[in-house]
């Protein structure tokens, strides 16, 4: 660590090195005898002396006064640059116009206080965000015990992170809720929106769908036999079908799904590097099929006017499994607004957050992860907060269950 000196010291030292630089043949010398004398070093007794013919004008250079105000402006933009840093990262933590919760507050210290200071972050926030704590209140709150909501704030948001995570972290507040409940949680919906920003996850959202239908005009086709009404009285009445792809490294992989309109289930599937009808759809199609026994009496099978859904082989095998074919108008997504929901959830859920994907391959394993997800953990809003098995697994049990005996009838 370099020695200080006191001022008396170094306006001594100049004095003396004033009127000994006569006698000595270069400044230089002079300032080794002057040191020598005073046990200061020559290059510091130098420095000083460049110092001060700076300071009176007989040499160029910045002088003392301005090099105080440059470091005083430096720490200035050095302290407004980490105020902007900490308004930055406020403005996405905290909501604006009303005053954040406690609880946030300290979160948002806690996380930033090793790189700002405790002082620095409420001095700057305090005139930003209404209500925001002192430094002095914040060290009064950490030092208290930890309120039962804390605690139990504590407990949670590890749970939510889980939770989170295992449904490939695309859960908005509402599925959050629900799936809290269904684990034995009493929370309410808003009470999980902050667990939820506590535990840093938030939910996904989708962006806008790609067209991958191509129409063959000269393809005679059905007739819609939906019309937009996307409902179902029971399983394996209506199955809406389409197709969808995904870049990889080596290529596109295209992707088949046929969904049963009752429940929301994915029946069917294939991921493929073409999209050839007899490669992609009928594959799709005959694993539904499959899956329902091999007899489609009944069900109406409903696509778009995609080349590879109008093909002979492709109709053909509907018409031969006993189901009757449907197609919407060409480029509209709402005629086959379901098939299309599927697809984009497809690609919100797992595509856009799981890449980049190198091979078919892989797009082909973690399609069969996701599928499994979907029909049996995956809470639906449009079935309230339950899964596709739970849906079909209540219709089959309300059929096979006896009808309740009628007024007057003997039940023994």
């Amino acid at each position: 660590m370099p020695k200080k000196f006191e001022p008396e010291m170094k306006s001594r030292a100049l004095r003396m090195f004033a009127e000994a630089l006569p006698d000595h043949p270069s400044k230089t010398e002079a300032a080794k005898h002057v040191g020598g004398l005073l046990g200061i070093s020559p290059e510091t007794l130098r420095t000083w002396v460049r110092r001060e013919e700076i300071d009176a004008g007989l040499a160029p250079g910045i002088t003392s006064e301005a090099e105080i105000e440059i470091r005083r402006l430096k720490r200035e933009n050095a302290e407004l640059r980490k105020a902007n840093e900490i308004l930055k990262a406020a403005s996405v933590f905290f909501a604006k116009g009303a005053r954040p919760p406690h609880d946030e507050m300290i979160l948002f210290i806690d996380q930033m206080r090793d790189r700002f200071g405790v002082e620095l972050l409420c001095r700057v926030l305090r005139p930003a965000v209404s209500g925001f704590l002192t430094a002095r209140g914040y060290r009064a709150a950490k030092a208290r015990t930890p309120s039962a909501r804390h605690l139990r704030d504590e407990l949670l948001v590890p749970e939510v992170s889980r939770l989170h995570a295992e449904n490939y972290g695309v859960y908005g507040r509402r599925k959050m809720h629900a799936l809290m409940r269904r684990q034995g949680w009493q929370v309410g919906r808003d009470q999980t929106a902050r667990l939820m920003k506590l535990a840093g996850v938030a939910g996904v959202k989708r962006s806008r769908r790609a067209f991958t239908t191509r129409s063959d005009p000269a393809t005679v086709k059905p007739g819609d036999l939906v019309n937009r009404q996307f409902t179902a009285l029971a399983p394996r009445r209506l199955w809406v079908a389409d197709v969808t792809y995904v870049a990889t490294w080596s290529g596109f992989a295209y992707v088949a799904f046929v969904t049963d309109v009752f429940s929301r289930r994915i029946v069917g599937w294939r991921v493929a590097s073409t999209l050839k009808a007899d490669v992609l759809p009928l594959q799709a199609l005959d694993m539904a099929a499959w899956d329902a026994g091999g007899d489609l009496a009944g069900l109406v099978h409903h696509a778009d006017h995609g080349s590879n859904y109008l093909a002979v082989v492709y109709t053909d095998r509907i018409l031969e499994l006993g189901a009757t074919p449907s197609t919407g108008s060409i480029g509209d997504s709402y005629d086959n607004a379901l098939a299309e929901a599927v697809n984009g959830l497809f690609k919100t859920e797992l595509i856009r957050r799981r890449g980049p994907w190198r091979t078919v391959e892989q797009v082909e394993l973690a399609t069969l992860e996701w599928v499994w997800w979907w029909n049996n953990a995956r809470l639906h809003g449009e079935l309230d907060y339950r899964t596709p098995m739970e849906i079909e697994q209540a219709y089959y049990a309300d059929q096979e269950s006896p009808l309740p005996a009628t007024a007057g009838q003997e039940t023994g």
